[in-house]
């Protein structure tokens, strides 16, 4: 019998490329998706066929419980998340029952109904924020800047506690930031891409963005999913440091994404303090040592590479410049 996984979050970027990943593995893939009269399944539509999605909301274990006895997963991948920094700023308690709390109730699902699922949980490098030490690693303090990334600190150690407590096989991966075609619009890399693409057709002529001296860890999203099901597949769970070593700054982003259209960055990106957060994470830069030698993953696209990738992406989106 094939393998069955469920994914929270399969309509998101890092969902989608999980389920391709697994369905490549020989997985039958289920989704829980959140019963709302605007769910988007644009990133799944190539496989939407292939995948069996079901309704489960975080902030209801029953759902969860339902979920896991009808369907019965040996993985599930916890994917789901109030996601967005910024919005994290404006509805800090909606992203602490979701990205927080949403986490313990699937956790105790898991505990309750079957104690034997493989269980991954998507922890983030911003719970590292005003970091204490460069570059970051599975042993750096945490100090987050940002109810997204208390809240996901909170996730991160509830599946610890899930871990030593209960003996789950639960593992964490520290994911630094991680992009691809299928971002959001909200984000940083995305706007920037789509941004570009617009400017370059003619539909704008400005950009707008907040502090370009913000240095991030950026990685492509189809690498990532792969080190999540590596860590399933280890007798030990635990937790891992997923990045590329690298750090680029928002600047670096732009300069790449407008000469790859052969614009210049400084005639149309306009600093607007408007996208500046209470609360700025400056630099991150992660250590994967671990990842790499216990898991034996490693990245495939390079940083401009995924800026390319994106860029292009966005311009064929678009269509042909008239």
């Amino acid at each position: 019998m094939a393998k069955r996984a469920l994914i929270t979050g399969i309509t998101g970027q890092d969902g989608s490329y999980l389920a391709e990943l697994l369905l490549e593995q020989g997985y039958e893939v289920i989704g829980m998706v959140r019963r709302s009269s605007t769910v988007n399944f644009e990133r799944l539509s190539h496989i939407q066929d292939k995948v069996t999605l079901v309704p489960g909301d975080l902030l209801d274990e029953v759902s969860m419980i339902d979920v896991l006895r009808t369907h019965r997963p040996a993985e599930v991948y916890n994917l789901a998340a109030q996601s967005f920094v910024q919005t994290s700023f404006a509805q800090p308690v909606l992203t602490g029952e979701t990205t927080a709390l949403g986490v313990t109730r699937i956790l105790d699902a898991v505990r309750i109904v079957d104690p034997d699922i493989r269980f991954y949980q998507a922890s983030s490098s911003e719970m590292f924020g005003k970091v204490v030490e460069v570059p970051q690693r599975e042993s750096t303090p945490f100090y987050p800047r940002s109810p997204y990334g208390v809240a996901k600190v909170y996730g991160h150690w509830i599946t610890v506690n899930y871990r030593e407590s209960y003996g789950l096989h639960a593992s964490s991966g520290i994911l630094f930031n991680h992009e691809s075609p299928r971002r959001g619009l909200e984000f940083v890399t995305r706007k920037i891409t789509n941004g570009v693409a617009r400017i370059k057709h003619g539909l704008d002529t400005e950009l707008r963005l907040g502090n370009l001296e913000a240095q991030r860890d950026w990685g492509f999203a189809g690498d990532y999913v792969e080190a999540m099901w590596l860590m399933l597949q280890r007798d030990e769970p635990g937790t891992y440091v997923v990045s590329t070593n690298e750090t680029h700054s928002v600047r670096e982003f732009c300069e790449l994404a407008f000469d790859r259209v052969g614009l210049d960055w400084e005639k149309h990106v306009v600093i607007d303090e408007a996208f500046f957060r209470p609360a700025e994470v400056e630099l991150l830069v992660g250590d994967s040592s671990l990842a790499r030698e216990d898991l034996g993953w490693k990245t495939k696209v390079s940083f401009q590479g995924l800026v390319n990738m994106m860029v292009d992406a966005d311009m064929a989106r678009l269509g042909p410049i008239t």
